[in-house]
């Protein structure tokens, strides 16, 4: 889930080197939390206008997730 998130992210911004994706260990209700991180300068280009591509970001990783039995939140740091 790791490798789809840094794909997809790098394909949305200029700075690909500046993509980066820390996990947290899952919490106590079972979600795994991904913290995608970002140039200051390419955070427009993840969250797009009203938040469209962050929110679409957020269900392609959960529809991808729930194949493999697992719940996730993705953040944007």
């Amino acid at each position: 889930m790791k490798d789809l998130l840094i794909t997809i992210a790098k394909g949305l911004v200029e700075n690909k080197d500046a993509v980066n994706v820390t996990v947290d260990e899952p919490n106590e209700d079972g979600i795994v939390v991904y913290h995608l991180n970002v140039a200051p300068d390419d955070m427009g280009r993840v969250i797009g206008k009203q938040g469209r591509i962050a929110k679409a970001l957020r269900t392609l990783m959960r529809a991808g997730a729930s194949r493999i039995n697992e719940k996730i939140m993705v953040e944007i740091d």
